[in-house]
């Protein structure tokens, strides 16, 4: 799996991941591989995915063909990933069944997102969660967000608290490890 992580604080948002990629009890670590980047750029926004390793490619490939990429709000983010699961099951294939008694069809991803506006949580069913502080997914959350309620009052940077519960991740769970990729940009004013 792996550990991500976003941060809000001080005018500043950050998002942070590991490296590995697994297959079942097999370790891909980033020396191996030349493209070693949870995190996907997409406009001002950084997209943090875990799951399937087929989702980095495929959220790439489709949300460059969408017209309208928007993450600046919970709506515009749900608005962006509504839009986007016809087209992940009709130009990527993705099965959208998890359980019978599901309420809804699955999109298969979890991702953490960060941008001038703020950091936003988007899961399964395509609910939009906006975080105030910070907030982690994989299987490395619960070390992360652990290490992070604990630096959160005593860092300044955003940066530093996310790579922090990263490192707590990388340190504990066995799906991941390092090296670190941060990427942090300045929150605009009226969001803060």
């Amino acid at each position: 799996m792996t550990t991500i992580t976003v941060v809000k604080k001080n005018g500043q948002v950050a998002i942070a991941t590991e490296s590995l990629t697994t297959f079942g009890d097999t370790r891909l670590a980033s020396h191996y591989k030349s493209e070693h980047d949870k995190i996907l750029h997409v406009g001002d926004s950084w997209i943090g995915v875990c799951g399937s390793s087929a989702h980095h490619l495929v959220l790439a490939h489709l949300l460059a063909k969408l017209d309208h990429v928007r993450l600046g709000s919970r709506g515009e983010v749900f608005e962006t990933f509504r839009l986007l699961h016809p087209m992940l099951k009709e130009q990527a294939f993705l099965n959208p069944k998890e359980d019978e008694d599901d309420p809804y069809e699955s999109s298969q991803i979890t991702a953490l997102i960060a941008n001038s506006t703020g950091i936003y949580g988007v899961y399964s069913y395509r609910e939009v969660f906006a975080y105030d502080r910070f907030w982690a997914v994989g299987s490395g959350r619960n070390f992360a967000l652990g290490a992070m309620f604990v630096a959160y009052d005593r860092s300044k940077s955003a940066a530093q608290i996310a790579e922090i519960g990263v490192a707590a991740g990388v340190e504990f769970d066995t799906a991941s490890s390092g090296p670190i990729v941060t990427h942090a940009v300045k929150l605009i004013k009226d969001k803060q």
